[in-house]
């Protein structure tokens, strides 16, 4: 059996699986929960969702009890993950730095994010691949 990649989830892409249920981000999405990968969480990355996905969740078609309700599923099936070290300042976005923070401390195997430019270096120092929810699907054979 294949060991479950660890993944943290830009909120682009939950915002992408919630305004369609055609692409990659929502098969990301609905598949939450298998055992062919985890998303991993962290206090500022929840919050980071919350914010964002309820500043949204009008004009995506939904009230502020369906978005927390999909929070608290999203919760419910990651891993939590604290955080003990930040390597701030290392990205152009300092609203991304709590993903990369996320991503070393639980060892990920790959952020996934829309904004892949966002993440320059990732890689290379930390070993953390960053990926689009349609190459994530591929990289762990859920998309051919």
């Amino acid at each position: 059996m294949l060991e479950m990649a660890q993944v943290v989830l830009d909120t682009n892409v939950l915002v992408s699986a919630l305004r369609s249920r055609r692409g990659a981000s929502f098969k990301l999405v609905d598949g939450l929960g298998c055992e062919r990968y985890v998303p991993c969480l962290s206090t500022a990355v929840v919050l980071e969702y919350e914010d964002v996905l309820l500043r949204q969740a009008a004009t995506m078609g939904y009230t502020p009890e369906d978005i927390g309700d999909f929070i608290d599923f999203v919760v419910g099936v990651s891993r939590c993950v604290p955080i003990h070290f930040r390597w701030r300042p290392f990205l152009p976005d300092a609203g991304d730095e709590c993903f990369l923070e996320l991503a070393v401390a639980a060892r990920a195997d790959a952020i996934v994010t829309y904004n892949k430019r966002h993440f320059p270096g990732v890689l290379e120092t930390f070993g953390v691949k960053v990926l689009d929810a349609r190459e994530f699907l591929q990289n762990i054979g859920v998309l051919p």
